[in-house]
């Protein structure tokens, strides 16, 4: 009976303990999962934010824009963080810069 527990004893080698290598090669996968999310998602994400962000900064009187509502109209006034829209013939509304989706008509 002692002789067939050596026996299993002796399958992995090692004493049953992983190789060094055998620990990173268990995270390569989780690794390279990670530097495609940063390609695919997170990266081209930052980038939009990066150009809105813009966007938002140059801003000027006489700009025609599209809140992210779907409300169009020209910018009459600019505070640090408010924009009065003109969306109608002396129709004025207030909305916050960041609410603004993009420039159009």
């Amino acid at each position: 009976m002692t002789g067939i527990a050596y026996a299993m004893g002796q399958l992995g080698g090692t004493g049953g303990q992983p190789g060094a290598g055998g620990g990173l090669t268990a995270f390569i996968p989780i690794i390279l999962m990670f530097v495609i999310f940063y390609f695919l998602l997170i990266r081209p994400q930052q980038q939009k934010a990066k150009a809105h962000q813009e966007m938002i900064s140059n801003l000027k009187k006489g700009d025609k824009v599209i809140t992210s509502g779907g409300i169009h109209g020209v910018i009459t006034g600019i505070d640090e963080s408010t924009v009065t829209l003109e969306i109608a013939e002396k129709v004025r509304i207030k909305v916050t810069r960041s609410s603004l989706a993009g420039l159009g008509g």
